[in-house]
């Protein structure tokens, strides 16, 4: 993981350390930073943070409430793997709330923000041709996100950031087994030519097709790895 220090993102040091430890992990499963399975020790953090066990912990438990972190007791923390199913119900939601986001931004977005947006694909489509796969799927999130905070519905970013965290870790494993394709044009390029033409029914298209074709790949990989899981479980209790 990442070193991450004690700061909430608007330097805001009033906060209560366990909400800005929990806004820095949040932030880290959103970007793809963590792992699927990977390991979460609360005393590694807090030393990473420059903060106590207590704030670490209470962050951790709300994460987990929230479905993106799994704690045994005594056994282990880790980050949540999402088996298919709940990747693709995930999707499915996605596939309604991203579009709707992306339209309800169009009227606040300026010719300077669809300039920024698609400095941000050039940096994602940069970092995949040099096999820098944690500056794609970061940048991928600032493209995402960079249009949908516009949306001026907060809670509606709130609750696609709540998804985030969920399949955030997931898409690290787009890299490089499920790299996203598409049967013609990168669906981001389609997504800033229908900002340009404030076109909201294009812009949501764009966004719905980005999720389908770009996910595919992954879907797949998803299948094969709890086929590969099942099978190899079989052999267990045949032995």
């Amino acid at each position: 993981m990442n070193e991450v220090t004690v700061e909430s993102e608007t330097g805001d040091k009033s906060l209560p350390l366990s909400e800005i430890v929990y806004a820095k992990l949040r932030r880290a499963l959103m970007r793809a930073e963590l792992k699927p399975h990977e390991r979460l020790k609360v005393r590694d953090l807090a030393q990473k943070m420059g903060t106590s066990e207590t704030p670490v912990r209470e962050a951790l438990f709300q994460l987990a409430h929230e479905g993106a972190i799994e704690i045994r007791p005594r056994y282990y923390i880790r980050v949540r793997r999402l088996t298919l199913a709940e990747y693709t119900e995930v999707r499915d939601i996605r596939l309604q709330l991203e579009p709707l986001a992306a339209e309800r931004a169009l009227p606040h977005i300026d010719d300077a923000a669809i300039d920024a947006l698609a400095a941000t694909h050039d940096a994602l489509v940069a970092a995949e041709a040099r096999g820098d796969w944690q500056t794609a799927l970061q940048t991928n999130f600032d493209f995402h996100f960079g249009l949908y905070t516009r949306s001026g519905m907060p809670t509606l970013t709130e609750v696609l950031e709540g998804l985030w965290i969920r399949i955030g870790p997931l898409l690290s494993e787009l890299y490089p087994d499920a790299h996203p394709t598409y049967s013609e044009r990168h669906q981001h390029l389609n997504v800033l030519d229908a900002l340009r033409a404030r076109d909201a029914y294009a812009l949501r298209e764009a966004i719905r097709m980005d999720l389908m074709e770009g996910g595919r790949n992954l879907r797949q990989h998803l299948m094969d790895y709890e086929a590969a899981a099942a099978a190899q479980a079989g052999t267990r209790r045949r032995r």
